[in-house]
């Protein structure tokens, strides 16, 4: 069933535009979850940093800690499956925060402020080497951005 402006009606009522793609409520819900994400994992890294008495500083500095370097360790992992890249990245934040966790135990140093900073430097760097190692075009000739050596027969 084609409207006026030339978009299909879907089966539950709602108008399929350019490109299929739903024209109705919640079209577009995964960026509203991930602007809502970004804005508690801020949230909770600042309150943290200025050392807030919010009771809303733990549950989203937390948040915080496992999110950014979730974030950055899939970005890393875009060649795997969502759901394992999913899987993947949890553990490894998991990991990272416990690694720093530890660290700075084992020093003494330990404190919210330099941990928050320390998983955000961890989490900045891990993004940047992911950025950088999928770059396409990064070598001239290569659709993939991966370099290989590859041997030409000789003649003897």
């Amino acid at each position: 069933m084609r409207s006026s402006t030339g978009n299909r009606s879907t089966a539950d009522g709602f108008t399929a535009g350019e490109g299929g793609r739903r024209a109705g409520p919640g079209r577009d819900l995964s960026a509203l979850l991930a602007g809502a994400a970004t804005g508690i994992a801020a949230c909770g890294a600042l309150l943290a940093l200025i050392g807030s008495g919010s009771p809303l500083r733990g549950p989203c500095a937390l948040f915080f800690l496992l999110a950014a370097p979730a974030l950055a360790i899939a970005v890393a992992l875009r060649g795997l499956d969502p759901f394992g890249r999913l899987i993947a990245a949890l553990a490894g934040a998991v990991a990272l925060d416990m690694l720093v966790a530890q660290a700075m135990l084992t020093v003494h140093r330990w404190s919210v402020t330099g941990g928050i900073v320390a998983v955000t430097a961890l989490s900045l760097l891990i993004l940047a080497a992911g950025r950088v190692r999928q770059r396409p075009g990064a070598r001239e000739g290569s659709k993939t951005g991966q370099s290989f050596v590859t041997a030409k027969p000789t003649d003897s």
